[in-house]
Order: C-alpha cells, then structure tokens, then sequence
C-alpha cells in the first residue's frame, strides 16, 4: 500500500543550482536599486546650488585687506590668482603638491598651501600673504629676526617659512625650541637652514611678547 502511495505521489521539479552568475547578477541589482534610491533622497534633500564654470567666473577675493575683484576660471588656484592676477609673488611654487609650503599664505589667520585651495573657495575669507605681514612699512618680526640669524640661503623657501612662523608664534607665543620644530613641519628647505630658522622662531618670539 506505501508503495502505491510513493507511486502516486507528483515528482517535484528539480531546483537549479545557484550559480555564481546569478549571484552577482542579483546583488548587482540590488546594490544599484539601494545607491540609486541613496542618490534619489539625497538629491531631494540637498538644496540647488549653482553651477560655475568652466569659463571664467566673477571672483571677489580679500587680500592683505583690500577687496580684489577678479574674473577667473574654477580651476584658478589661489597661488596662481596672487601670482598672475595680482601680482603678489611672494608666495612661491616650487612642488604644487602641498607638500612643501613655500606657497603658505594665511587663510583667516591659518597657514594654508595656496597651491591646494581654489581661488574661488577663497572667498569670503582674509587673505594674508607675506607682503602683507609688514606694517607701515616696517618688516614683521620674524623677518627681522630671518636676518638676524641668516635663516635664509637661495631665500626661495623663505617666505613660507616666516608666514608660517608668524602664524605659529600667533597661537604658541612662548614656545621651546622642540615645539618650534614640530610646529613648522610643514615647510621644507632644501638649503637645510632648520638651525637658523629654530634660532630665528625663538627670537621674534620674545620681540613679539615685549611688543
């Protein structure tokens, strides 16, 4: 009787194996519906904003504080804009990687590598360059204090040094010879001049805090 019963009984239909095409299709389609439904939301909650480019733009620019007007394209840097359109050659190109600060410049009172920023994210901040550093007429500090300790050679690097030197000493008024060194890291000398730069940090330090 249990045969007949085994008998009767509809065959199942085999199930096809998974195979690893239909696996990576199917998650393929769910990954695309869950980034496009991500992109979807993420684009009806962010607010327009308007497109610049890639021609010329108006560009308003505050530099050692006096209001520049410009017409520059997007991809302009804020070195090349003090450069060619300003004129403002104090800050150097040398690697244009970021990495050895000869551009350095201050963006509302912080170093910055000009060769890393836009011209047009600028805007709406101060821009210090180390023209800018002197006032009536008089050198900054720490410049006296380079030339006191002959902390220059080709003098290439030399601008960065002292705008990031001034900006260092603004925010560590007091520092030791070590913090000195760490904190101008971010400038590099090919002349090898660290003896002088250091000696030269410490002096305009005590000149800044008589002053």
């Amino acid at each position: 009787m249990s045969r007949r019963k085994d008998k009767s009984r509809k065959k199942e239909s085999p199930v096809a194996p998974l195979t690893r095409r239909d696996f990576l299709k199917g998650a393929g389609v769910a990954v695309s519906s869950s980034i496009l439904a991500g992109h979807a939301a993420v684009a009806a909650a962010a607010p327009e904003t308007p497109v610049v480019g890639p021609g010329a733009t108006s560009v308003t620019l505050r530099v050692n504080g006096q209001r520049r007007e410009l017409n520059l394209e997007p991809r302009v840097t804020l070195l090349d804009a003090l450069r060619n359109d300003l004129d403002l050659t104090g800050a150097k190109r040398v690697c244009d990687r970021g990495v050895c600060g000869t551009c350095t410049v201050l963006m509302d009172n912080k170093p910055v590598y000009a060769c890393s920023v836009l011209a047009i994210e600028a805007e709406g901040h101060e821009i210090t360059t180390i023209e800018g550093l002197m006032h009536d007429g008089q050198p900054h500090p720490v410049m006296t204090a380079f030339v006191n300790n002959d902390a220059q050679q080709c003098g290439f690097c030399t601008p960065g040094f002292v705008v990031a030197c001034a900006a260092f000493l603004h925010k560590h008024p007091n520092p030791t010879e070590a913090e000195v060194e760490k904190g101008l890291g971010g400038n590099l000398c090919r002349c090898g001049t660290y003896v002088g730069v250091r000696a030269a940090a410490l002096e305009a330090a005590k000149a800044m805090t008589k002053s």
